[in-house]
């Protein structure tokens, strides 16, 4: 079994919060269609995980990997689609 590192799990876990959010955001403030609102949300997550990799990477806050952005939009999903459910 592949041990993953502690810092990807809490890419993961921010990655299902910002899903909830976003998608609720989109949902219930814009008024947007399910599926309109499920894309929505997947491309800010995506937006928000890699760009805070890139802001890392520029103001050498931080450590820049890609995969952590990978581990961000991962966990997006299960955000997005534990607040489709609802």
């Amino acid at each position: 079994m592949i041990k993953i590192a502690p810092d990807k799990w809490k890419h993961f876990y921010a990655g299902i919060v910002l899903g909830i959010l976003l998608h609720a955001a989109a949902l219930y403030l814009l008024h947007l269609p399910a599926v309109a609102a499920f894309f929505l949300a997947l491309a800010a997550v995506v937006v928000i995980g890699y760009g805070f990799e890139l802001f890392s990477l520029v103001t050498g806050l931080g450590h820049y990997d890609v995969m952590d952005a990978v581990a961000t939009v991962i966990g997006g999903l299960p955000g997005i689609a534990l607040c489709w459910l609802f």
